[in-house]
């Protein structure tokens, strides 16, 4: 049974977002801020967290952080009034996955719960196959068309982190942190030229798939139909 963390202070939210998403046969699970989150989160497993930012005792922001300090792959998704361009960057850099403002249509969030829990699916599988590429993260072994692809470790762990996310939008930091390691002391530059070399090898024609910029943001996976 999926599980899904409601936090947010304001009751009628919670009961809005469990109505909407019980009928989909989801658990869910409540917590007013961010500590009683945490506290949720150390006592049971949980699918996915929708999170308020403006919560008492510790806001979304702080919320963000703490989990992403523990765990890098738990789908997150900011549901906030919060409207603004730079607090959407900001949500994003800190690490949520999606970012939803209020007042929201709730078939917009069940479609967007729905869309994050496929891409978890996606990134704990050992093999991927998205468009015209299919990757193994056992063996490294990359096939592009039917093609055999070599691809040097870095570039590999890279490309399979974005397509273990397709429309994800990722921060040079995060990538830096996620592939490189949080104790990395290069130029965060060494990302955009493992991208500039990823976007030459991979032909979008025939994959559905291009590396895309993201302004004052980072990159992400497009897939095309």
């Amino acid at each position: 049974m999926t599980k899904i963390l409601v936090v947010d202070d304001d009751p009628h939210i919670r009961r809005l977002i469990k109505a909407t998403l019980q009928g989909e046969g989801f658990t869910l699970l409540e917590a007013e801020n961010g500590r009683q989150a945490l506290d949720a989160l150390a006592r049971t497993t949980v699918d996915l967290v929708v999170m308020d930012i403006m919560m008492p005792h510790m806001d979304g922001w702080e919320l963000c952080q703490e989990i992403r300090a523990y765990d890098a792959d738990l789908p997150l998704l900011m549901v906030t009034a919060k409207a603004e361009s730079a607090d959407k960057v900001k949500g994003f850099r800190l690490g949520t996955d999606d970012y939803l403002t209020k007042p929201f249509d709730p078939m917009e969030l069940m479609m967007r719960v729905k869309a994050l829990l496929k891409r978890y699916r996606i990134s704990t599988s050992p093999v991927i196959r998205l468009g015209g590429l299919e990757m193994n993260r056992n063996s490294y072994e990359v096939l592009c068309l039917g093609e055999r692809m070599e691809l040097p470790p870095k570039e590999f762990e890279l490309l399979f982190k974005l397509v273990s996310y397709p429309n994800q939008i990722f921060t040079r930091n995060q990538l830096i942190e996620q592939i490189w390691g949080i104790d990395y002391e290069g130029d965060d530059r060494t990302v955009d030229v493992h991208i500039k070399r990823l976007r030459e090898r991979l032909p979008e024609a025939g994959t559905g798939l291009s590396i895309k910029t993201i302004r004052g943001l980072g990159y992400k996976l497009e897939v095309r139909p």
